[in-house]
Protein backbone atom coordinates (compact mmCIF):
# COMPACT_ATOMS: atom_id res chain seq x y z
CA UNK A 1 0.00 0.00 0.00
CA UNK A 2 2.68 2.70 0.74
CA UNK A 3 4.49 2.15 -2.01
CA UNK A 4 1.48 2.33 -4.02
CA UNK A 5 0.77 5.66 -2.56
CA UNK A 6 4.29 6.66 -2.95
CA UNK A 7 4.43 6.44 -6.94
CA UNK A 8 0.89 7.94 -6.73
CA UNK A 9 2.63 11.13 -5.31
CA UNK A 10 5.47 11.22 -7.41
CA UNK A 11 2.81 11.14 -10.36
CA UNK A 12 0.98 13.52 -8.99
CA UNK A 13 4.70 15.74 -8.89
CA UNK A 14 4.98 14.97 -12.95
CA UNK A 15 1.53 15.98 -13.76
CA UNK A 16 1.12 19.29 -11.96
CA UNK A 17 3.27 21.83 -13.63
CA UNK A 18 1.27 24.69 -12.70
CA UNK A 19 2.78 23.85 -9.02
CA UNK A 20 6.29 24.54 -10.31
CA UNK A 21 6.32 28.67 -8.85
CA UNK A 22 3.52 29.27 -6.41
CA UNK A 23 3.63 32.82 -5.03
CA UNK A 24 3.98 33.25 -1.50
CA UNK A 25 4.73 36.39 -0.26
CA UNK A 26 7.26 36.86 3.27
CA UNK A 27 5.57 40.75 3.03
CA UNK A 28 2.18 39.55 3.01
CA UNK A 29 2.89 37.19 5.77
CA UNK A 30 4.81 39.88 7.90
CA UNK A 31 2.61 42.08 7.51
CA UNK A 32 -0.48 39.95 8.74
CA UNK A 33 1.67 38.85 11.38
CA UNK A 34 2.59 42.16 12.81
CA UNK A 35 -1.24 43.40 12.94
CA UNK A 36 -2.96 40.44 15.01
CA UNK A 37 0.67 40.40 17.11
CA UNK A 38 0.15 44.38 18.10
CA UNK A 39 -1.10 45.55 21.86
CA UNK A 40 -4.37 46.52 19.68
CA UNK A 41 -5.17 42.63 20.03
CA UNK A 42 -4.06 42.77 23.42
CA UNK A 43 -3.13 39.01 23.17
CA UNK A 44 -5.91 37.51 21.34
CA UNK A 45 -7.59 36.32 24.24
CA UNK A 46 -10.96 34.01 23.69
CA UNK A 47 -14.10 35.95 25.15
CA UNK A 48 -11.99 39.00 25.15
CA UNK A 49 -12.96 42.06 22.92
CA UNK A 50 -9.63 40.76 20.82
CA UNK A 51 -11.70 37.66 19.94
CA UNK A 52 -14.01 39.49 17.62
CA UNK A 53 -11.23 41.75 16.46
CA UNK A 54 -9.17 38.75 15.55
CA UNK A 55 -12.03 37.40 14.44
CA UNK A 56 -13.18 40.28 12.19
CA UNK A 57 -9.26 40.26 10.62
CA UNK A 58 -9.68 36.72 9.55
CA UNK A 59 -13.11 36.66 8.08
CA UNK A 60 -11.78 40.04 6.08
CA UNK A 61 -8.98 38.26 4.83
CA UNK A 62 -10.55 34.94 3.56
CA UNK A 63 -13.33 36.63 1.93
CA UNK A 64 -10.91 39.05 -0.13
CA UNK A 65 -9.37 35.80 -1.04
CA UNK A 66 -12.25 34.41 -2.77
CA UNK A 67 -13.19 31.92 -0.17
CA UNK A 68 -16.73 31.91 1.33
CA UNK A 69 -18.13 31.40 4.90
CA UNK A 70 -17.73 27.48 5.61
CA UNK A 71 -19.13 27.11 9.12
CA UNK A 72 -22.47 25.81 9.99
CA UNK A 73 -25.74 27.40 7.93
CA UNK A 74 -23.80 29.56 5.90
CA UNK A 75 -21.65 31.09 8.93
CA UNK A 76 -18.04 32.31 9.04
CA UNK A 77 -17.57 31.08 12.84
CA UNK A 78 -18.32 27.83 14.62
CA UNK A 79 -19.73 27.96 18.15
CA UNK A 80 -17.61 26.23 20.80
CA UNK A 81 -19.38 25.83 24.12
CA UNK A 82 -16.52 25.81 26.76
CA UNK A 83 -17.05 26.46 30.99
CA UNK A 84 -14.32 28.60 32.11
CA UNK A 85 -13.19 27.91 35.48
CA UNK A 86 -11.61 31.13 37.62
CA UNK A 87 -10.27 30.10 40.86
CA UNK A 88 -9.67 33.23 43.08
CA UNK A 89 -7.63 34.19 45.92
CA UNK A 90 -5.97 30.33 46.46
CA UNK A 91 -4.39 29.97 49.47
CA UNK A 92 -2.90 26.82 50.81
CA UNK A 93 0.12 25.05 52.75
CA UNK A 94 1.84 21.77 52.99
CA UNK A 95 1.98 20.47 56.70
CA UNK A 96 4.52 18.22 58.39
CA UNK A 97 4.62 15.96 61.10
CA UNK A 98 6.67 18.07 62.87
CA UNK A 99 4.26 20.85 63.28
CA UNK A 100 6.17 23.07 60.58
CA UNK A 101 4.17 24.77 57.41
CA UNK A 102 5.21 25.70 53.85
CA UNK A 103 3.04 28.11 52.31
CA UNK A 104 2.45 27.81 48.85
CA UNK A 105 2.04 30.99 46.86
CA UNK A 106 0.29 31.24 43.69
CA UNK A 107 2.56 31.32 40.61
CA UNK A 108 5.65 30.47 43.20
CA UNK A 109 5.73 27.41 44.40
CA UNK A 110 2.58 25.78 43.06
CA UNK A 111 -0.09 26.42 40.41
CA UNK A 112 -3.18 26.40 41.42
CA UNK A 113 -6.38 25.87 38.82
CA UNK A 114 -8.96 23.55 38.21
CA UNK A 115 -11.36 22.18 35.81
CA UNK A 116 -13.09 19.36 37.71
CA UNK A 117 -15.53 21.61 40.04
CA UNK A 118 -17.50 24.38 39.58
CA UNK A 119 -17.56 24.69 43.45
CA UNK A 120 -15.39 26.08 46.10
CA UNK A 121 -12.65 24.09 47.44
CA UNK A 122 -10.78 23.25 50.60
CA UNK A 123 -8.19 20.63 51.98
CA UNK A 124 -7.96 19.25 55.47
CA UNK A 125 -4.90 17.54 56.59
CA UNK A 126 -5.32 16.13 52.63
CA UNK A 127 -2.50 13.05 52.78
CA UNK A 128 -0.35 13.16 50.21
CA UNK A 129 0.95 10.30 48.00
CA UNK A 130 3.78 9.99 45.75
CA UNK A 131 2.81 7.34 42.73
CA UNK A 132 5.53 7.96 40.59
CA UNK A 133 4.56 9.11 37.14
CA UNK A 134 1.27 8.12 37.60
CA UNK A 135 0.71 5.78 34.70
CA UNK A 136 -1.44 2.88 34.14
CA UNK A 137 -0.75 0.87 30.94
CA UNK A 138 -1.99 -2.40 31.04
CA UNK A 139 -0.53 -3.28 27.28
CA UNK A 140 2.45 -2.24 28.88
CA UNK A 141 2.19 -4.50 32.19
CA UNK A 142 2.63 -0.82 33.80
CA UNK A 143 1.18 -0.07 36.55
CA UNK A 144 2.60 2.62 39.19
CA UNK A 145 -0.51 2.48 41.44
CA UNK A 146 0.00 -1.08 42.32
CA UNK A 147 -3.96 -1.50 44.39
CA UNK A 148 -3.07 1.68 46.15
CA UNK A 149 -6.42 3.38 46.70
CA UNK A 150 -6.03 7.88 46.26
CA UNK A 151 -9.57 8.07 46.39
CA UNK A 152 -10.04 11.81 48.13
CA UNK A 153 -5.96 12.31 48.45
CA UNK A 154 -3.21 14.41 46.50
CA UNK A 155 -1.56 12.48 44.46
CA UNK A 156 2.55 13.68 43.34
CA UNK A 157 3.71 12.61 40.10
CA UNK A 158 7.09 13.52 37.34
CA UNK A 159 6.05 14.84 34.31
CA UNK A 160 6.68 13.19 31.16
CA UNK A 161 7.07 9.14 30.82
CA UNK A 162 9.61 6.49 32.60
CA UNK A 163 11.52 6.12 29.54
CA UNK A 164 12.59 10.07 29.28
CA UNK A 165 15.67 9.55 31.80
CA UNK A 166 16.70 6.58 30.53
CA UNK A 167 15.57 5.68 26.84
CA UNK A 168 17.48 2.32 26.58
CA UNK A 169 14.57 0.83 28.99
CA UNK A 170 12.16 1.10 25.72
CA UNK A 171 9.36 0.60 27.88
CA UNK A 172 7.14 3.64 26.38
CA UNK A 173 8.92 4.48 22.85
CA UNK A 174 12.39 5.20 24.14
CA UNK A 175 13.14 8.92 23.54
CA UNK A 176 9.87 9.64 21.95
CA UNK A 177 7.25 11.02 24.35
CA UNK A 178 3.99 8.55 24.56
CA UNK A 179 0.65 10.13 25.68
CA UNK A 180 1.04 8.82 29.48
CA UNK A 181 3.70 11.27 29.69
CA UNK A 182 1.35 14.37 28.63
CA UNK A 183 -0.18 16.45 31.88
CA UNK A 184 -3.53 16.29 30.33
CA UNK A 185 -3.29 12.30 30.97
CA UNK A 186 -1.88 12.66 34.19
CA UNK A 187 -4.88 14.60 35.24
CA UNK A 188 -7.34 12.65 33.48
CA UNK A 189 -5.85 9.70 35.41
CA UNK A 190 -6.07 10.94 38.53
CA UNK A 191 -9.76 11.65 38.20
CA UNK A 192 -10.95 8.30 36.92
CA UNK A 193 -8.96 7.24 40.00
CA UNK A 194 -10.59 9.60 42.42
CA UNK A 195 -7.92 11.48 43.04
CA UNK A 196 -8.82 14.90 45.15
CA UNK A 197 -5.85 16.41 43.41
CA UNK A 198 -2.44 15.87 41.53
CA UNK A 199 0.80 17.95 42.00
CA UNK A 200 3.14 17.51 38.85
CA UNK A 201 6.58 18.47 39.60
CA UNK A 202 8.04 20.63 37.51
CA UNK A 203 11.30 19.73 35.28
CA UNK A 204 12.57 21.85 32.63
CA UNK A 205 14.42 19.20 30.41
CA UNK A 206 11.61 16.47 31.39
CA UNK A 207 8.60 19.24 30.19
CA UNK A 208 10.32 20.69 27.92
CA UNK A 209 9.70 23.99 29.17
CA UNK A 210 10.49 26.61 32.13
CA UNK A 211 8.69 27.52 35.35
CA UNK A 212 7.90 30.50 33.56
CA UNK A 213 5.65 28.96 30.95
CA UNK A 214 4.23 26.95 33.32
CA UNK A 215 3.00 29.60 35.75
CA UNK A 216 1.72 31.78 32.84
CA UNK A 217 0.18 29.50 31.47
CA UNK A 218 -1.75 27.36 34.41
CA UNK A 219 -2.38 30.99 36.73
CA UNK A 220 -5.17 32.49 34.61
CA UNK A 221 -8.70 31.11 33.65
CA UNK A 222 -9.30 27.14 32.42
CA UNK A 223 -11.52 26.20 30.16
CA UNK A 224 -13.18 22.80 28.74
CA UNK A 225 -15.50 22.14 26.68
CA UNK A 226 -18.89 21.75 28.90
CA UNK A 227 -19.45 18.28 30.19
CA UNK A 228 -22.45 16.75 32.27
CA UNK A 229 -20.02 15.69 35.41
CA UNK A 230 -16.25 17.91 34.96
CA UNK A 231 -14.98 15.51 37.81
CA UNK A 232 -14.72 12.88 35.35
CA UNK A 233 -12.15 13.90 33.80
CA UNK A 234 -10.39 16.13 36.05
CA UNK A 235 -9.83 16.44 39.74
CA UNK A 236 -10.36 19.51 42.00
CA UNK A 237 -6.77 20.50 42.17
CA UNK A 238 -4.96 20.89 39.05
CA UNK A 239 -1.55 22.02 39.59
CA UNK A 240 2.28 22.12 38.83
CA UNK A 241 4.73 22.35 42.17
CA UNK A 242 8.62 23.82 41.32
CA UNK A 243 11.45 21.60 41.87
CA UNK A 244 12.98 22.80 44.93
CA UNK A 245 9.40 22.80 46.61
CA UNK A 246 9.23 19.45 45.44
CA UNK A 247 12.80 18.94 47.55
CA UNK A 248 11.52 20.31 50.44
CA UNK A 249 8.48 18.13 50.33
CA UNK A 250 10.21 14.63 49.94
CA UNK A 251 12.81 15.86 52.73
CA UNK A 252 10.52 17.16 54.96
CA UNK A 253 8.97 13.28 55.12
CA UNK A 254 12.28 11.81 55.25
CA UNK A 255 12.05 11.14 51.53
CA UNK A 256 15.21 10.81 48.95
CA UNK A 257 13.32 12.54 45.96
CA UNK A 258 16.39 11.93 43.41
CA UNK A 259 16.25 7.59 44.89
CA UNK A 260 12.79 7.80 43.97
CA UNK A 261 12.75 9.41 40.25
CA UNK A 262 15.01 6.45 39.84
CA UNK A 263 13.22 3.93 41.46
CA UNK A 264 9.72 5.03 39.03
CA UNK A 265 11.34 4.11 36.04
CA UNK A 266 10.93 0.29 37.31
CA UNK A 267 7.86 -1.73 36.93
CA UNK A 268 8.23 -2.87 40.49
CA UNK A 269 8.09 0.81 41.75
CA UNK A 270 5.29 1.53 44.57
CA UNK A 271 3.50 4.36 45.79
CA UNK A 272 5.17 5.99 48.74
CA UNK A 273 2.89 7.98 51.47
CA UNK A 274 4.19 10.99 52.16
CA UNK A 275 4.36 12.38 55.73
CA UNK A 276 2.52 15.47 54.74
CA UNK A 277 -0.94 16.71 54.25
CA UNK A 278 -2.48 19.54 52.15
CA UNK A 279 -4.45 22.22 53.83
CA UNK A 280 -6.63 25.61 52.29
CA UNK A 281 -9.04 26.78 49.89
CA UNK A 282 -10.22 28.64 47.10
CA UNK A 283 -12.99 30.05 45.27
CA UNK A 284 -13.93 28.62 41.74
CA UNK A 285 -16.01 30.84 39.92
CA UNK A 286 -17.29 28.83 36.89
CA UNK A 287 -19.09 30.46 33.92
CA UNK A 288 -20.16 28.55 30.51
CA UNK A 289 -19.17 30.72 27.65
CA UNK A 290 -18.83 30.92 23.90
CA UNK A 291 -15.84 31.39 21.54
CA UNK A 292 -15.65 30.75 18.28
CA UNK A 293 -13.49 28.95 15.50
CA UNK A 294 -13.35 30.39 12.07
CA UNK A 295 -13.82 28.28 8.89
CA UNK A 296 -13.39 29.51 5.76
CA UNK A 297 -14.22 27.26 2.36
CA UNK A 298 -13.14 26.54 -1.26
CA UNK A 299 -15.77 24.28 -2.64
CA UNK A 300 -14.48 21.94 -5.34
CA UNK A 301 -15.92 21.75 -8.71
CA UNK A 302 -16.28 17.81 -9.44
CA UNK A 303 -15.76 16.14 -5.77
CA UNK A 304 -16.87 19.34 -3.04
CA UNK A 305 -17.96 16.44 -0.25
CA UNK A 306 -14.24 15.34 -0.29
CA UNK A 307 -11.94 17.80 1.90
CA UNK A 308 -8.23 19.32 2.76
CA UNK A 309 -8.03 20.82 5.89
CA UNK A 310 -5.89 23.59 7.10
CA UNK A 311 -5.68 24.76 10.36
CA UNK A 312 -4.17 26.68 13.02
CA UNK A 313 -5.18 28.65 16.39
CA UNK A 314 -5.85 32.02 16.48
CA UNK A 315 -5.80 32.33 20.49
CA UNK A 316 -3.19 33.31 22.74
CA UNK A 317 -3.04 34.14 26.74
CA UNK A 318 -4.13 37.47 26.57
CA UNK A 319 -2.99 39.82 28.98
CA UNK A 320 -1.44 38.48 32.60
CA UNK A 321 0.79 39.99 34.95
CA UNK A 322 3.68 42.31 34.23
CA UNK A 323 7.18 40.85 33.40
CA UNK A 324 10.07 42.48 34.31
CA UNK A 325 9.87 45.64 31.83
CA UNK A 326 6.24 46.18 32.71
CA UNK A 327 4.84 44.40 29.97
CA UNK A 328 1.68 42.95 30.36
CA UNK A 329 0.15 41.77 26.76
CA UNK A 330 1.14 38.17 25.48
CA UNK A 331 1.38 39.36 21.65
CA UNK A 332 1.77 35.88 20.34
CA UNK A 333 3.63 36.55 16.84
CA UNK A 334 5.65 33.06 16.64
CA UNK A 335 2.42 31.43 18.78
CA UNK A 336 0.48 31.58 16.76
CA UNK A 337 0.58 35.06 14.64
CA UNK A 338 2.12 33.03 12.30
CA UNK A 339 -0.09 30.08 11.97
CA UNK A 340 -3.05 32.66 11.34
CA UNK A 341 -0.51 34.44 8.69
CA UNK A 342 0.30 31.08 6.73
CA UNK A 343 -3.82 30.03 6.42
CA UNK A 344 -4.69 33.78 4.53
CA UNK A 345 -1.75 33.78 2.58
CA UNK A 346 -2.27 29.82 1.57
CA UNK A 347 -5.93 31.17 1.09
CA UNK A 348 -5.13 34.23 -1.45
CA UNK A 349 -2.49 31.16 -2.83
CA UNK A 350 -5.65 28.85 -3.69
CA UNK A 351 -8.04 32.27 -4.80
CA UNK A 352 -5.46 33.11 -6.92
CA UNK A 353 -5.25 29.32 -9.16
CA UNK A 354 -7.47 27.25 -11.04
CA UNK A 355 -10.29 25.61 -8.47
CA UNK A 356 -9.44 22.54 -7.48
CA UNK A 357 -11.55 19.21 -7.94
CA UNK A 358 -12.04 18.52 -3.55
CA UNK A 359 -13.00 21.12 -1.24
CA UNK A 360 -10.35 23.67 0.72
CA UNK A 361 -11.07 24.34 4.06
CA UNK A 362 -9.35 26.26 6.24
CA UNK A 363 -10.14 26.44 10.24
CA UNK A 364 -8.50 28.70 12.46
CA UNK A 365 -9.01 27.30 15.94
CA UNK A 366 -9.63 28.86 18.61
CA UNK A 367 -9.08 27.52 22.42
CA UNK A 368 -5.85 25.81 21.84
CA UNK A 369 -3.68 27.34 24.95
CA UNK A 370 -6.39 26.45 26.70
CA UNK A 371 -6.03 22.81 25.68
CA UNK A 372 -6.67 22.30 22.10
CA UNK A 373 -10.33 22.75 23.07
CA UNK A 374 -11.30 24.39 19.50
CA UNK A 375 -10.27 21.39 17.59
CA UNK A 376 -11.58 19.04 19.83
CA UNK A 377 -14.73 20.82 19.39
CA UNK A 378 -14.38 20.79 15.73
CA UNK A 379 -13.81 17.45 15.73
CA UNK A 380 -16.27 16.27 18.16
CA UNK A 381 -18.78 18.24 15.80
CA UNK A 382 -16.94 18.24 12.36
CA UNK A 383 -18.74 20.45 10.06
CA UNK A 384 -17.61 18.57 7.17
CA UNK A 385 -17.62 14.22 7.95
CA UNK A 386 -14.38 13.40 9.01
CA UNK A 387 -14.62 10.32 7.38
CA UNK A 388 -14.42 12.18 4.00
CA UNK A 389 -11.76 14.73 5.16
CA UNK A 390 -8.73 13.66 3.40
CA UNK A 391 -5.64 15.12 5.53
CA UNK A 392 -5.13 17.89 7.00
CA UNK A 393 -1.75 20.16 7.65
CA UNK A 394 -1.76 21.72 11.34
CA UNK A 395 0.05 25.39 11.14
CA UNK A 396 1.44 26.19 14.88
CA UNK A 397 4.75 28.58 15.53
CA UNK A 398 6.22 28.42 12.08
CA UNK A 399 10.14 29.53 11.59
CA UNK A 400 11.32 32.90 11.81
CA UNK A 401 14.93 32.72 11.61
CA UNK A 402 15.66 31.88 8.30
CA UNK A 403 15.68 28.47 5.34
CA UNK A 404 17.02 25.29 6.77
CA UNK A 405 18.13 22.19 4.68
CA UNK A 406 15.79 19.74 6.70
CA UNK A 407 11.92 19.56 7.32
CA UNK A 408 11.25 17.65 11.01
CA UNK A 409 8.05 15.95 11.25
CA UNK A 410 6.11 15.88 14.77
CA UNK A 411 5.54 12.27 15.36
CA UNK A 412 7.31 10.92 12.31
CA UNK A 413 6.62 7.62 11.07
CA UNK A 414 3.10 7.86 10.84
CA UNK A 415 1.44 8.18 7.41
CA UNK A 416 1.98 8.98 3.87
CA UNK A 417 1.77 12.31 4.41
CA UNK A 418 5.32 12.44 5.11
CA UNK A 419 6.42 10.33 1.59
CA UNK A 420 4.83 13.34 -0.19
CA UNK A 421 6.36 15.94 2.13
CA UNK A 422 9.48 14.34 1.44
CA UNK A 423 9.00 14.20 -3.04
CA UNK A 424 8.05 17.94 -2.80
CA UNK A 425 10.87 18.97 0.28
CA UNK A 426 13.10 17.73 -2.47
CA UNK A 427 12.47 19.79 -4.94
CA UNK A 428 13.88 21.99 -3.05
CA UNK A 429 16.54 20.77 -2.08
CA UNK A 430 15.79 19.63 1.84
CA UNK A 431 15.24 15.97 3.12
CA UNK A 432 13.25 15.60 5.80
CA UNK A 433 14.04 14.21 9.29
CA UNK A 434 12.13 13.40 12.82
CA UNK A 435 11.84 16.06 15.16
CA UNK A 436 14.64 16.70 16.80
CA UNK A 437 13.01 16.04 20.39
CA UNK A 438 9.96 13.38 20.69
CA UNK A 439 10.96 13.35 24.32
CA UNK A 440 8.57 16.54 24.58
CA UNK A 441 5.47 15.00 23.08
CA UNK A 442 5.06 17.77 20.53
CA UNK A 443 2.75 15.52 18.72
CA UNK A 444 -0.23 15.27 21.05
CA UNK A 445 0.39 19.48 22.04
CA UNK A 446 -1.63 20.87 18.52
CA UNK A 447 -4.60 20.71 16.96
CA UNK A 448 -4.02 17.60 14.72
CA UNK A 449 -3.65 15.72 17.62
CA UNK A 450 -8.19 15.87 18.25
CA UNK A 451 -8.05 14.87 14.11
CA UNK A 452 -5.47 12.54 14.12
CA UNK A 453 -6.73 10.39 17.84
CA UNK A 454 -10.28 9.96 15.15
CA UNK A 455 -8.27 8.66 12.21
CA UNK A 456 -7.82 11.58 9.71
CA UNK A 457 -4.70 12.07 8.45
CA UNK A 458 -2.72 15.06 9.56
CA UNK A 459 0.65 16.60 8.77
CA UNK A 460 2.75 18.46 11.75
CA UNK A 461 5.65 19.34 10.27
CA UNK A 462 8.22 22.68 10.51
CA UNK A 463 11.25 24.03 9.61
CA UNK A 464 14.31 21.62 10.82
CA UNK A 465 17.62 22.60 12.84
CA UNK A 466 20.21 22.63 10.40
CA UNK A 467 20.14 26.39 9.43
CA UNK A 468 21.66 27.45 5.72
CA UNK A 469 23.31 30.16 7.51
CA UNK A 470 25.52 28.62 10.20
CA UNK A 471 23.96 24.62 9.79
CA UNK A 472 22.37 22.92 13.15
CA UNK A 473 24.38 24.92 16.35
CA UNK A 474 22.14 28.30 14.69
CA UNK A 475 18.96 26.53 14.52
CA UNK A 476 19.30 24.94 17.89
CA UNK A 477 20.89 28.09 19.57
CA UNK A 478 17.41 30.29 17.69
CA UNK A 479 15.03 27.26 19.19
CA UNK A 480 16.57 27.71 22.73
CA UNK A 481 16.39 31.32 22.65
CA UNK A 482 12.29 31.34 21.51
CA UNK A 483 11.53 28.58 24.04
CA UNK A 484 13.97 30.35 27.17
CA UNK A 485 12.94 34.04 26.21
CA UNK A 486 9.72 34.17 24.42
CA UNK A 487 7.55 31.29 24.50
CA UNK A 488 4.33 32.07 26.23
CA UNK A 489 5.82 35.01 27.76
CA UNK A 490 5.35 38.86 26.92
CA UNK A 491 8.34 39.12 24.70
CA UNK A 492 6.67 37.24 21.82
CA UNK A 493 6.50 40.31 19.84
CA UNK A 494 6.91 40.76 15.71
CA UNK A 495 10.23 41.85 14.59
CA UNK A 496 11.14 43.60 11.67
CA UNK A 497 14.45 41.71 11.85
CA UNK A 498 13.22 38.31 11.02
CA UNK A 499 14.25 35.91 8.32
CA UNK A 500 10.84 34.67 6.55
CA UNK A 501 12.51 33.14 3.65
CA UNK A 502 12.45 29.32 5.60
CA UNK A 503 8.74 29.90 6.83
CA UNK A 504 7.82 30.90 2.60
CA UNK A 505 9.45 27.81 1.90
CA UNK A 506 7.18 25.74 4.52
CA UNK A 507 4.26 27.23 3.59
CA UNK A 508 4.79 26.30 0.05
CA UNK A 509 5.31 23.03 0.95
CA UNK A 510 1.90 22.95 2.72
CA UNK A 511 0.90 24.45 -0.73
CA UNK A 512 1.67 22.25 -3.01
CA UNK A 513 0.64 18.80 -0.74
CA UNK A 514 -3.06 20.36 -0.24
CA UNK A 515 -3.51 20.94 -3.91
CA UNK A 516 -2.18 17.62 -5.29
CA UNK A 517 -4.75 16.11 -2.59
CA UNK A 518 -7.23 18.34 -3.44
CA UNK A 519 -6.86 17.75 -7.23
CA UNK A 520 -6.46 13.73 -6.87
CA UNK A 521 -8.34 10.77 -5.63
CA UNK A 522 -5.56 9.96 -3.70
CA UNK A 523 -6.69 9.12 0.35
CA UNK A 524 -3.54 9.28 2.33
CA UNK A 525 -2.85 6.41 4.82
CA UNK A 526 -1.99 5.45 8.02
CA UNK A 527 1.22 3.34 8.41
CA UNK A 528 -0.11 -0.20 9.59
CA UNK A 529 2.17 0.07 12.70
CA UNK A 530 0.08 3.06 13.64
CA UNK A 531 -2.05 3.04 16.76
CA UNK A 532 -4.48 5.33 14.94
CA UNK A 533 -5.09 2.82 11.65
CA UNK A 534 -7.79 1.57 13.01
CA UNK A 535 -9.86 4.17 13.46
CA UNK A 536 -9.53 5.18 9.91
CA UNK A 537 -10.73 1.91 8.65
CA UNK A 538 -13.69 1.71 10.56
CA UNK A 539 -14.80 4.71 7.81
CA UNK A 540 -13.42 3.05 4.79
CA UNK A 541 -16.40 2.06 3.54
CA UNK A 542 -17.65 5.94 3.02
CA UNK A 543 -14.79 6.48 1.24
CA UNK A 544 -15.06 4.21 -1.87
Amino acid sequence: MFKSVLLASAALIVAMPSLAQPVISATRISQDIRVVSSDAYAGRGITTPAEQKTIDFLTKGFAAAGFEPGGPDGKWTQDVHLRQFKVVDPKVNLAFADGSTLDLRQGEEITVSTRGTTSDVSFAKTPIVFVGYGVTAPERGWDDFKGVDVRGKIIVVLINDPDFPEPTLNTFNGKAMTYYGRWTYKYEEAARRGAAGVMIIHDADAASYGWATVKNSNTGPKFDIVRPDPSATSPKLESWISLDTAQKLFAASGQDLGALRVAARSKDFKPVELSATLNGSYKVNATEIVTRNVIARLPGTSRPDETIVYGGHWDHLGTGTPDADGDAIFNGAVDNGTGIAALLELARTYGKGPKPQRSVVMIAFTAEESGLLGSEYYASNPVYPLSKTVAGINMDALNVSGRTRDVAVTGYGQSSLEDMLKLYAAGQNRTVVPEPTPEAGGFFRSDHFPFVKRGVPMLDAHSGDDMVKGGVAAGRAAHEDYEEKRYHQANDEWSAKWDLSGMVEDVTLYYRIGYALANSDLWPTWRDSSEFKAARDKTAAERK
